[in-house]
C-alpha cells in the first residue's frame, strides 16, 4: 500500500504518472496496460508498490462501475495502487483527431456528471486502505469559445450535485473522493484568478441556492494544478499556488508537466523549428505577451504559424507536454522545466500542503519522429526517467520521505 505523504515528504512509491499516455479503448486494453507498461515502470524504479493514475474512457468506466473489483484485482496483481484518476477526456483520447472534442461533454451536460460519478465509485472501491483521499481531475467547465452564461448555470448545479453525492458516499463508505477542475489555456477556467472566483463566488452562491452547505464544496471539490498549463499562461507558479491557498481553494492534485517554448520567435527558421510539433491529434494552444505584458494567443500551433501578424517580440509558450527531464530541446527550443522547480519550492516552503503529484506527458507518441521513444521498452524507459528526474528534484528540496537531501 502507498501511504499518504507524511510531514517529512512523499514516499517514492507515492509518485506516479498519468496513464493517459497509453491507448485503452476497452477493458482488455486497460488490463494489458496495467499488467504491461505501468507495472514495468514500477519494476524499473525498483518499487514493490507504486501509485498510478489511470484514464478510463466512459465505456470502460460504466463497465467497471458495475464491477470495480475486477480493476482492483488487476492492480493488486501488478503491484499498483490507484489513488487518482484522469477524468478530463471522457471519450477516446487516442483517436486520429482529438482537438476540441476532448472538452466534450462539458460540465453543463448530465453525461459529464454521470461519468464522473462512475469514476468516483471506482476510485472509492480501489483506494488503498489508509489513503486519506482519492482525486479525480476534470475539465474546467468547458471550452471557452463555446461557453455562454446559459451554460454556466447547469454546470454549477451539476458540480453542486456532485459534491452532495460525494459527501453522501463518504458518510456511507468512509472513502473521501475529491474532484479537481484543471484550468487549461482556452477553457472557461484558464487562469488562477478565474479558478479562485469560481470557488469563492460562483460555486458557493449556487450551493446556497440549492440548499447545499458550501462546506461540501470545499471538502469534495478542488483544483488540479497542471504546471504546464499555468506556465503557458505566463503565471508565476509560486504566486499562483500561494493565491489558491490564501483563498482556501484546495489543490488536490498537481500534474507535473512541462511546456514547449520558443525564447526568441522572431527568427527566420521558426516554421522549420515548430512545424514538426504541429501534429493533428491534440490542440497545442500558443501564448505570448504584448508590449504591456498582456497575454495574447492562438488556439493551436498551426494557427499561430500561419498568422504573420502574431506577436514575435516576446517568447512563445506552447501547450505541448514535453518530457520533464529535458531542460531544452536543442537550438531555438526551450521548455518551462523551471516552473516545476518553482512548484516544488512552494511545496517545500509549505509542508502542510500534500497534493497528489502525477507526471503527465501524454504526448510521447506524437512527438516529432526523431524524438519519439523506440517501441514499448523505450516508452517505459522514458516514463521512468521522468520520475527519476522528479525524485532528484524533490530529494534536493527535502520532499522525499526517508531520503536525505
Amino acid at each position: 500500500m502507498v501511504a499518504s505523504a507524511a510531514p517529512g515528504g512523499w514516499p517514492r512509491g507515492a509518485l506516479g504518472y498519468c496513464a493517459n499516455v497509453h491507448p485503452g479503448a476497452d477493458l482488455a486494453a486497460l488490463e494489458a496496460n496495467v499488467a504491461g507498461p505501468i507495472a514495468a515502470v514500477r519494476r524499473l524504479r525498483g518499487l514493490d508498490r507504486m501509485a498510478c493514475g489511470l484514464w478510463l474512457p466512459a465505456p470502460i468506466a460504466r463497465a467497471l462501475a458495475a464491477d470495480p473489483g475486477r480493476l482492483l484485482d488487476w492492480l493488486n496483481a501488478a503491484g499498483l495502487d490507484l489513488i487518482t484518476l484522469n477524468g478530463f477526456p471522457q471519450g477516446d483520447f487516442h483517436g486520429e483527431r482529438v482537438k476540441e472534442a476532448v472538452y466534450t461533454p462539458a460540465w453543463d451536460s448530465p453525461e459529464r456528471l454521470a461519468y464522473t460519478l462512475d469514476l468516483a465509485l471506482i476510485l472509492a472501491h480501489c483506494l488503498p486502505a489508509g489513503q486519506a483521499e482519492g482525486t479525480i481531475s476534470s475539465l474546467p467547465l468547458g471550452w471557452g469559445p463555446d461557453w455562454t452564461p446559459v451554460r454556466q448555470a447547469p454546470a454549477l448545479r451539476h458540480l453542486c450535485h456532485l459534491a452532495r453525492r460525494l459527501a453522501e458516499r463518504k458518510a456511507q463508505t468512509g472513502r473521501h473522493i475529491r474532484v479537481c477542475l484543471e484550468p487549461e489555456p482556452g477553457c472557461v477556467l484558464e487562469t488562477t484568478a478565474q479558478a479562485i472566483a469560481l470557488f469563492t463566488q460562483a460555486l458557493p452562491a449556487a450551493a446556497l441556492d440549492l440548499g447545499l452547505d458550501p462546506a461540501s464544496l470545499r471538502a469534495h471539490l478542488g483544483i488540479c494544478f497542471d504546471i504546464c498549463h499555468q506556465a503557458v499562461m505566463f503565471e508565476d507558479i509560486e504566486t499562483a499556488l500561494a493565491r489558491l491557498a490564501t483563498a482556501g481553494v484546495c489543490v488536490g492534485k498537481i500534474q507535473v508537466s512541462s511546456a514547449l517554448t520558443v525564447p526568441t520567435p522572431d527568427r527566420a527558421d521558426l516554421d522549420a523549428l515548430l512545424t514538426p510539433f504541429a501534429e493533428p491529434r491534440y490542440l497545442h494552444q500558443v501564448r505570448t505577451l504584448d508590449a504591456d505584458g498582456r497575454t495574447l494567443g492562438h488556439m493551436d500551433l498551426d494557427q499561430a504559424l500561419a498568422d504573420p501578424a502574431f506577436a514575435r517580440a516576446k517568447p512563445w509558450r506552447i501547450h505541448y507536454h514535453v518530457p520533464i527531464q529535458q531542460g531544452d530541446l536543442g537550438p531555438g527550443l526551450g521548455t518551462t522545466q523551471a516552473a516545476i522547480g518553482a512548484a516544488l519550492d512552494h511545496l517545500a516552503a509549505h509542508p502542510g500542503q500534500r497534493p497528489h503529484l502525477e507526471v503527465e506527458t501524454y504526448t510521447w507518441q506524437v512527438l516529432p519522429p526523431k524524438r519519439r521513444p523506440q517501441g514499448a521498452e523505450g516508452l517505459v524507459a522514458g516514463l521512468a526517467a521522468e520520475l527519476a528526474w522528479l525524485e532528484t528534484q524533490m530529494q534536493a528540496r527535502g520532499l522525499l520521505a526517508g531520503v536525505e537531501p
